[in-house]
């Protein structure tokens, strides 16, 4: 692609991010990752990822009532995360694009199937203090691996039985803890640098111009029809980059 043709790719692909986010409340990241990554590589797809993806969550964290409440009981979980992640970033820096694309395409494949087909899970309150850390550590690595942030946390913090807008307040924390390891990450293996910033800054508008937009059509389209078409596209889409190295 010349530069030009890729400057418009990842405009549009953060629009189309952010209008799912808009609709759904989530996805802005998985959407991303999931189309850029099949357009370059995902080590620079996360580079993008960072500016959008923090603006927004950090939105989302201080949009609710609990934060001091959420950020005590998910703690240990959201330490987890910043550690995975910064030891998940060496598959994304590795040089070896196959095999990070391949795991990009897992990541959405399982979090398309899950989304599909799961019911809801409880999680009972004794488990929670070991269990929060072992899924904060594993969501850790699979977002230092593939630049997704939503496996295993987004279906631990459902099954928490958190109010609604502890939910949405509880994963705009863990999306905003996982944006910021994955940043430091990149830049402690020497793959995050300032030209990297400033054109993930750019990404930022159409990303707000999408939330906007998703919002507005959130009135107009039945939610629950959008999510299905989203996560089937999502499911071909990551069937696509896990099978792409084997041909």
């Amino acid at each position: 692609m010349t530069d030009q043709s890729t400057l418009i790719a990842i405009a549009a692909t953060f629009l189309v991010a952010g209008m799912v986010k808009g609709v759904t409340g989530m996805g802005l990241p998985t959407v991303a990752m999931g189309v850029l990554g099949a357009l370059i590589s995902p080590l620079a797809a996360a580079s993008l990822l960072i500016v959008p993806s923090l603006v927004t969550n950090v939105w989302q964290l201080f949009a609710g009532p609990s934060f001091g409440a959420i950020l005590q009981r998910l703690w240990s979980m959201m330490m987890a995360i910043v550690l995975g992640t910064i030891l998940g970033t060496s598959l994304l820096t590795s040089g070896n694009t196959d095999l990070s694309t391949a795991a990009l395409g897992a990541a959405l494949v399982v979090y398309a199937i899950y989304t599909l087909l799961a019911r809801q899970l409880a999680v009972p309150a004794k488990l929670e203090p070991w269990l929060s850390p072992l899924i904060g550590f594993a969501t850790g690595i699979v977002t230092g691996g593939t630049g997704v942030f939503v496996i295993p946390a987004v279906p631990y913090l459902q099954a928490l039985g958190l109010q609604k807008d502890d939910l949405v307040q509880a994963l705009g924390l863990s999306f905003t803890i996982s944006t910021i390891a994955l940043a430091i990450g990149l830049a402690w293996r020497g793959q995050f640098h300032v030209g990297n910033l400033t054109l993930s800054a750019l990404a930022l508008a159409p990303a707000l111009i999408g939330m906007w937009a998703g919002q507005a059509l959130r009135k107009r389209v039945s939610p629950p029809a959008f999510r299905l078409g989203f996560l089937i596209c999502l499911l071909l889409l990551g069937l696509e980059m896990l099978m792409r190295p084997l041909l």
